[in-house]
């Protein structure tokens, strides 16, 4: 529990946070990044398809795709942690435990990066080493993103991001400093009337320490003032210092940060629903991530099957547009009427509630059929 809580630097020398991927996960808005993506993209349905020509059919998942980490570790799971390690550090690893009669992985137990080392040789990994022990790499499974041409490895995102990060908790650390004491002197007390020696001074000032330390009276003339010391100034900095860093850092994770509730000076954003806003939340920062993440799963299938991640969850939608699509899509011909609602988890219509529908609006008009001679019949 200490570790979580950043500790004070001695009095006087305030000082910079070394930012990781683990230290940079106290900044609130690199937590929220992480989790709204991780949330998002575990929670996407995860259906396997092969290819009947130009049909694309759904296939039984294999149980890999189901606890990928084992009966303990869902795939939800798997995949909100293996989710995470991309997004902060480029990379996630998975010791390959357990393999399928066609040799494919069956079991990926995931690894704590801080763990984890790489050994590259010639622009190739050659070997991985999980707390200590070494690996080859058929043994590892390995998903990267943001890579560069030439590194077998991606890259962090923590790393770019590292100065606005130890920006924000410097200023943390400054303020932990400051109202504990460690950064300035927490009061002051004065002499109003003349001026002390450096001798009475500390004289004076351990006699009141020892007085007002145990919750005693402190006694004095008239001529002693104490005020203790505000930090208004520093404190204003400090939080236009948070302020200002949370947007950079929602840039670097891609996140919008409206969408992690951080305020953004001077802009507004509004969007006609709340379909367009995930829309664009799904094209314009998570569609590539999710291919990716397809791209790599699929390789746990045999081929030609492939994975898909469904991302419709997140692409519902009010009530009224989704009505309006609904039937507009019936009235285009696209969707039948039954189709619809099975969407809405309904029963098809029954002949009572045709019946009702024409009584109340009337039958529906039939088109006249045109025979080959041209005649109506």
């Amino acid at each position: 529990m200490t570790d979580l809580i950043p500790q004070r630097m001695p009095s006087g020398k305030a000082g910079k946070v070394r930012v990781t991927n683990d230290t940079a996960m106290r900044h609130s808005a690199v937590w929220a990044c992480l989790r709204l993506r991780a949330d998002l993209i575990s929670t996407m349905p995860i259906d396997a398809y092969r290819m009947l020509g130009d049909i694309q059919i759904e296939v039984t998942k294999p149980p890999v795709l189901i606890s990928p980490g084992g009966a303990r570790v869902k795939v939800h799971e798997w995949m909100y942690s293996s989710q995470v390690d991309l997004d902060r550090a480029g990379n996630v690893f998975g010791l390959i435990t357990a393999r399928d009669g066609l040799g494919l992985p069956a079991r990926v137990e995931l690894q704590d990066l801080a763990y984890t080392s790489v050994q590259i040789r010639d622009g190739e990994i050659e070997t991985y080493r999980f707390r200590g022990k070494t690996y080859l790499p058929h043994e590892v499974w390995h998903e990267k993103q943001f890579t560069l041409a030439g590194l077998p490895i991606g890259l962090s995102p923590t790393s770019y991001a590292a100065y606005t990060i130890q920006q924000y908790l410097s200023a943390q650390q400054f303020a932990l400093d400051w109202f504990g004491g460690g950064a300035i002197p927490a009061a002051e007390l004065k002499n109003t009337a003349k001026t002390i020696t450096p001798k009475e001074s500390e004289d004076i000032k351990s006699r009141f320490k020892a007085t007002v330390g145990p919750g005693d009276v402190f006694v004095h003339g008239s001529d002693w003032e104490y005020k203790p010391l505000q930090a208004i100034q520093s404190d204003a900095m400090w939080i236009n210092t948070q302020e200002h860093g949370i947007p950079d850092i929602a840039r670097f994770f891609g996140c919008p940060a409206d969408l992690i509730d951080a305020a953004v000076s001077g802009q507004s954003v509004t969007y006609a629903s709340i379909s367009q806003r995930n829309l664009q939340l799904l094209i314009m920062n998570l569609g590539p991530a999710v291919f990716r993440r397809e791209t790599a799963l699929s390789d746990l299938l045999p081929k030609p099957r492939f994975v898909k991640l469904n991302s419709d969850a997140i692409m519902r939608m009010d009530p009224e547009t989704r009505a309006k699509m609904l039937g507009q899509q019936i009235r285009d011909r696209m969707l039948a009427p039954s189709e619809a609602r099975a969407l809405q988890n309904r029963q098809p219509f029954t002949d009572e509630q045709l019946s009702e529908f024409d009584r109340l609006f009337g039958a529906p008009k039939t088109t006249p059929t045109i025979a080959a001679t041209g005649a109506t019949s």
